[in-house]
């Protein structure tokens, strides 16, 4: 058996691998000859069958599947001696011409190549936002807390900021919903003038067009899909069932020890630096995977480098589930190309740099101050060593899990990777700031 590689350029080479008959004659033979034995054949006693008769009926079928064995053996292993990178898989190139009738075979297969490029982190700088809760925010969720604590006051007559239940209709939409809010949710200020003055019984038509400050509202309150929230422009009726305003709690020790624990929070100044601390927490998380996804479009941007198109949309086409037609595969390959991009670059990061390869202690600790954090929620706030020990060799025992686990630790191996090493610029927004700036 002889493998040869001829390069077509840097990007697409041929595989020849010649095999000749020395080497599948003798598996062939020894699978006719059980073949021979275990075959029933009428007028033939079992294990007596000529093998004349045996070659004649099963030859062809035994040498095409025994070749194409050995043939893809020999294949894998001089890929990986050879420390080949290629994309998709060897894709044959001559397999309808191949005589099966010879005692020799010659088999050519396509390969595409991995090409060879630098990722430079400093190329471009991506911006890093740093949200924070300004003086509005926490006035405002100290406002939220005080309605949410106080007490409900049935009123007569719609007012600014009051609590209405109510149940909005459309025929078009075929709207029956019932739903609750304050009044200031109300975006459209002809909408909110038609709410105020109204009394329980009433029946107001509105038009959906800016009735709230968000449209997923629409979703949330007048019952349609996510798809028709948006830009949701049409009338519908909302009749008052019930009106309520809340009188506000005191800010004192009671409502503090009921928000965090006794002795936690004692002054309306450590509330909002409590508020303050756990919203920034939040904030970090939002502002950590928008710095993750925007590296990570930074690096396919600034990492320039060719792919063997023409072949991956050949290997599409024919590695598909279904046929793909050719405009099929070329429509695939470009739905596939930017992540495949960013795949061969997140491999060549982990490749050269240690610090985002995964060992089993790396993945069991995270498993274990997972399963602490988890156990905390709940409750156990000094789990032993033996119960945490005992949860982790169950999870690490599931592969499901395994494969979770390392995807979570992976992504934050990555993202601190990159705040340690990419190109960052730091701006400080307020959350709002940051959803428009964001998320425009």
């Amino acid at each position: 058996m002889n493998i040869t590689k001829k390069d077509i350029d840097s990007l697409n080479a041929v595989l020849t691998v010649e095999i000749s008959k020395d080497d599948y004659a003798a598996n062939v033979e020894k699978v006719l000859s059980n073949y021979r034995k275990n075959a029933n054949i009428p007028g033939f006693r079992k294990g007596h069958i000529p093998m004349g008769m045996v070659k004649k009926q099963f030859g062809k079928a035994v040498l095409v599947e025994e070749v194409n064995k050995l043939l893809q053996d020999k294949l894998n292993t001089y890929l990986t001696e050879e420390k080949l990178d290629i994309l998709g898989n060897p894709l044959p190139k001559n397999d309808a011409d191949i005589n099966w009738d010879s005692e020799d075979f010659s088999f050519e297969f396509e390969l595409g190549l991995t090409p060879d490029f630098k990722v430079d982190l400093q190329k471009k700088a991506t911006t890093s936002y740093k949200v924070v809760a300004d003086k509005k925010m926490l006035d405002n969720q100290v406002k939220t807390i005080r309605k949410q604590y106080g007490k409900l006051i049935s009123k007569k007559v719609v007012a600014k900021e009051d609590e209405i239940t109510v149940t909005f209709t459309s025929e078009e939409k075929e709207i029956n919903n019932k739903a609750t809010f304050s009044t200031d949710v109300i975006k459209g200020k002809k909408q909110l003038d038609s709410l105020l003055g109204a009394k329980v019984g009433d029946v107001v038509t509105l038009k959906t067009k800016g009735l709230f400050n968000d449209d997923h509202d629409n979703q949330k309150y007048l019952g349609v899909s996510h798809d028709d929230a948006h830009g949701l422009d049409i009338e519908v009726t909302l009749t008052i069932e019930e009106i309520n305003t809340r009188e506000m709690a005191e800010l004192n020790q009671e409502l503090f020890d009921k928000l965090f624990g006794e002795g936690v929070v004692t002054s309306e100044k450590e509330l909002k630096e409590k508020i303050k601390e756990d919203a920034e927490r939040q904030f970090m998380q939002q502002s950590d995977q928008k710095l993750l996804n925007d590296v990570v479009e930074t690096l396919i941007e600034t990492t320039k480098f060719d792919l063997p198109s023409d072949f991956l949309k050949r290997w599409i086409k024919s590695t598909g589930e279904s046929k793909l037609t050719e405009e099929e595969a070329k429509a695939e390959y470009e739905r596939s190309e930017k992540g495949l991009r960013y795949q061969l670059i997140e491999g060549k990061l982990r490749e050269e740099n240690k610090s985002l390869q995964i060992t089993f202690e790396e993945l069991k600790s995270y498993a274990n101050n997972m399963i602490k954090a988890q156990m905390m929620q709940f409750g156990q706030i000094n789990p032993t060593d033996e119960e945490v020990e005992g949860i982790t060799a169950r999870i690490m025992s599931n592969k499901e899990e395994v494969e979770k686990l390392t995807e979570q630790l992976n992504t934050n191996k990555l993202l601190q990777f990159f705040k340690e090493n990419a190109k960052l610029k730091t701006k400080e927004v307020t959350y709002e700031e940051f959803i428009k700036e964001a998320y425009a």
